[in-house]
């Protein structure tokens, strides 16, 4: 249930929407007092709102005590990860740092700066998820998410037909796979990219909302791409605490996508300059309290003329880097990488 259907007046509905607060799970926490002040309403309105807030697993605004149901093992949880899928990104190298490829169930993020491969990666995982499961995809489809415009429906076409020659020339493909499987064209490629353009901040909102929605009418989308996370987010806000919070919103929902449909939510992130050590730094965008938002956060970057993608936090994955290359194919290897392994 979210904000603007709660029975109460629209001009609360309109302050809570305007304070970023569109989501239930936001007001859990929140006191009638921190509330009313945000609001600029009486305590008495605010208690009016928070008694439609969740309350399971989170403080409870009545008494003032926590309430804790659906209590989960720790060994539950490590065998709930032991069987998440992966995606693989078409490089072998950054599927090995890893541990697989892309994991389902989490959200990940990937920044780095302008020309690195971000749009290229994130087109990559569209594409690939909808390999079956041992080419390294999920046999899914995938929702695109476009804010800057960046999509390129020729650029896809491009590595739809390079994964379908790869997956002709696989001598294993008669084996075990479904003749449906094995007779994917770029266009069925193409078919199954579920593509949303928005042109702002309050339409990306209203878009995450109705993702939960959306996918629980499409089960077999398994990852959703946003690209880029940032772009309607670092125009036109003078108000940094509203910020914060639409974009904590957003996270909450999107952590809640992964783990309720067991699917990839890939944001890729533009990069920022920071002052930090008396000189400035290139940091990814949306300030550091953005960083907690995600389960994996990945940076792509330049070595030389080479491009690199790094672990920077991940609970599971160690840090670690590794090259790929963009090619007409899509997200390859380091060609110089394949040449030291044939050296060796």
């Amino acid at each position: 249930m979210e904000v603007e259907r709660l029975p109460i007046s629209a001009a609360l509905k309109g302050k809570l929407v305007s304070a970023g607060y569109t989501s239930l799970s936001l007001l859990s926490s929140l006191s009638p007092s921190h509330l009313a002040r945000d609001l600029n309403i009486s305590e008495n309105e605010a208690l009016d709102i928070l008694k439609y807030a969740p309350h399971d697993g989170r403080i409870d605004t009545s008494s003032g005590h926590h309430v804790i149901n659906g209590a989960q093992t720790a060994w539950d949880m490590l065998h709930e990860e032991e069987l998440l899928t992966r995606i693989t990104t078409s490089s072998v190298d950054i599927d090995n740092i890893l541990g697989g490829g892309i994991s389902c169930g989490e959200v990940t993020e990937i920044g780095g700066v302008p020309g690195i491969g971000k749009t290229q990666l994130g087109i990559q995982l569209a594409v690939n998820v909808q390999l079956p499961i041992h080419c390294g995809g999920l046999g899914g489809k995938a929702i695109y998410i476009d804010t800057e415009g960046s999509f390129m429906v020729e650029r896809v076409l491009q590595i739809a037909e390079a994964c379908r020659d790869g997956m002709s020339a696989n001598n294993t493909i008669s084996q075990n796979v479904h003749a449906g499987q094995v007779g994917m064209q770029p266009k069925d490629f193409l078919e199954n990219i579920l593509y949303f353009r928005v042109c702002s901040y309050t339409e990306q909102i209203a878009l995450i909302n109705y993702l939960e929605k959306f996918i629980s009418e499409h089960r077999d989308v398994k990852i959703v791409v946003i690209d880029s996370i940032t772009f309607h987010f670092r125009q036109d806000f003078e108000d940094m605490a509203l910020r914060t919070r639409l974009l904590s919103g957003m996270a909450l929902k999107l952590m809640k996508l992964a783990k309720k449909f067991c699917l990839a939510v890939i944001l890729l992130n533009q990069v920022t300059t920071k002052y930090a050590g008396g000189s400035f730094q290139l940091t990814l965008a949306l300030g550091d309290s953005w960083s907690h938002a995600c389960t994996n956060r990945i940076i792509l970057y330049w070595n030389g003329n080479e491009r690199y993608a790094y672990i920077d936090k991940s609970p599971s994955l160690r840090s670690a880097s590794a090259p790929y290359a963009v090619t007409t194919r899509g997200i390859r290897n380091s060609v110089s990488n394949c040449k030291r392994i044939k050296l060796m």
